[in-house]
């Protein structure tokens, strides 16, 4: 339609949608079917083949769902995204699309306690190996590489630890052994940071969170950069002909796509894993998020607003031991966050209470307005304990390996007045002190 290259806010509302051409509606339609009726057999032959794209089955494409992932590819600058129906499906679903039995990762080890249990005890049920290492020093991902190595994987905010890494430093190591790096952005969002700007090759977000941004639904999604050469020789199933589509090769067909560029990594992984594990979202969930994204920015600059102002609160807070929260000049990963998230540290912090487990439980417990839940990027502000909760099934070492102490709670700042988060927060600690 025009050659303007628009702003966030501007694409965040109509990025990858016109109105519909049948009725002239400017919300994105829910298509809320599962199946579509082929106009002849030619067309039926040519969707299903994958000799041109079109819609036969929603459990593979959907046009609400193409919708969002179009947007969510346009904001964070990939080449093309993939929809699934939750964040956890889009971490495995973007680790199996490129690995086998007998292959290994490298990753950061202060991860969500879902992904890290993925590592650590599921994947490696099926052959795959993780090793699991320090980020402050991207030397320890470049050291713990092997010939064996298909990938790295990081957190742009670490889950619980709340740190940064220096991600292009970590993006030179990986494009040095030819390896892509996947940054899970959930913590991030495109509107705070732009991985393939930093050298990142896939995304993958947990679109329960901020892209959603009010509790309702589930989703994850996956963003393709368009900029990892897949026929480096690491990667056979794209250089070599694929069964299961009658021979075609993935880089052949997909890796300089007229119009869209390197889409290969992101149509492999709907032909393949979407396809035959059927982790499909639903429309409605997809009409959902694209509600949430029509307001991503303006609540996030409202929340990390807020956040920014909790943790000078709570670092100068009697009661309070320790505050993570990169956006404070006291953090050692400030630098970095001023380098990689200009517009803030984010909206998720963690503090400890003095007085250890049964202080933090008894601040939890006497919260009013903060809700005691396992989510985070909500309008609401809500809090957890992660070592009970969200990093619960992980063994006592297993949560020290990823930053989680028994004092810890995590905190995730909504867009409610900041005058009537401080109160709550100060009333719970007047509880714990009496």
């Amino acid at each position: 339609m025009t050659d303007r290259t628009y702003g966030f806010a501007t694409q965040q509302l109509h990025a990858g949608q016109s109105p519909d051409p049948a009725t002239g509606a400017r919300a994105v339609p829910i298509y809320q079917t599962t199946s579509f009726v082929f106009k002849d057999f030619a067309a039926a032959k040519a969707i299903s083949s994958v000799e041109e794209f079109g819609f036969d089955y929603s459990r593979i494409t959907n046009p609400t769902n193409e919708v969002l992932e179009n947007r969510i590819a346009a904001l964070e600058g990939g080449s093309g995204a993939l929809s699934v129906a939750s964040g956890s499906a889009a971490t495995a679903t973007a680790i199996l699309n490129i690995t086998h039995a007998g292959d290994e990762i490298v990753a950061a080890k202060t991860l969500y306690g879902g992904t890290f249990n993925l590592f650590v005890n599921t994947l490696p049920k099926h052959g795959l190996k993780t090793t699991l290492v320090d980020p402050t020093d991207p030397e320890n991902f470049a050291r713990a590489i092997t010939p064996k190595t298909k990938l790295i994987f990081v957190e742009t905010i670490g889950n619980p630890d709340i740190n940064v890494i220096d991600f292009e430093a970590v993006a030179r190591i990986a494009e040095a052994h030819g390896l892509p790096l996947i940054i899970d952005n959930t913590f991030g969002t495109p509107f705070l940071f732009r991985p393939f700007d930093h050298g990142a090759n896939v995304t993958v977000h947990s679109a329960t969170k901020f892209i959603g941004g009010h509790g309702t639904s589930i989703g994850g999604l996956i963003v393709d950069g368009g900029n990892f050469n897949w026929a480096n020789g690491n990667f056979p199933d794209f250089t070599t002909p694929d069964p299961a589509y009658g021979g075609f090769v993935h880089w052949e067909k997909w890796g300089n796509y007229p119009g869209a560029g390197n889409i290969a990594y992101i149509i492999k992984a709907r032909l393949h894993y979407l396809r035959d594990f059927g982790a499909a979202l639903s429309p409605f969930n997809a009409f959902l998020f694209l509600q949430g994204l029509e307001t991503l920015s303006f609540r996030l600059e409202r929340q990390v607003k807020n956040a920014q102002a909790i943790a000078e609160f709570l670092e100068a807070h009697p009661q309070v031991a320790w505050v993570n929260y990169p956006g404070l000049k006291s953090s050692p990963h400030h630098a970095l966050a001023q380098k990689y998230l200009p517009k803030g540290a984010g909206s998720i912090l963690t503090f400890g209470v003095k007085g250890g487990f049964e202080q933090a439980k008894r601040f939890i417990e006497a919260t009013k307005l903060f809700s005691f839940l396992a989510n985070v990027g909500d309008s609401k502000s809500l809090i957890v304990h992660p070592a009970t909760v969200t990093h619960g099934q992980l063994t006592e070492a297993e949560q020290r390996l990823a930053g989680v102490k028994p004092e810890q709670i995590r905190l995730s700042v909504g867009t409610e007045d900041l005058d009537d988060l401080i109160w709550d927060l100060e009333q719970s600690f007047a509880a714990v002190r009496g």
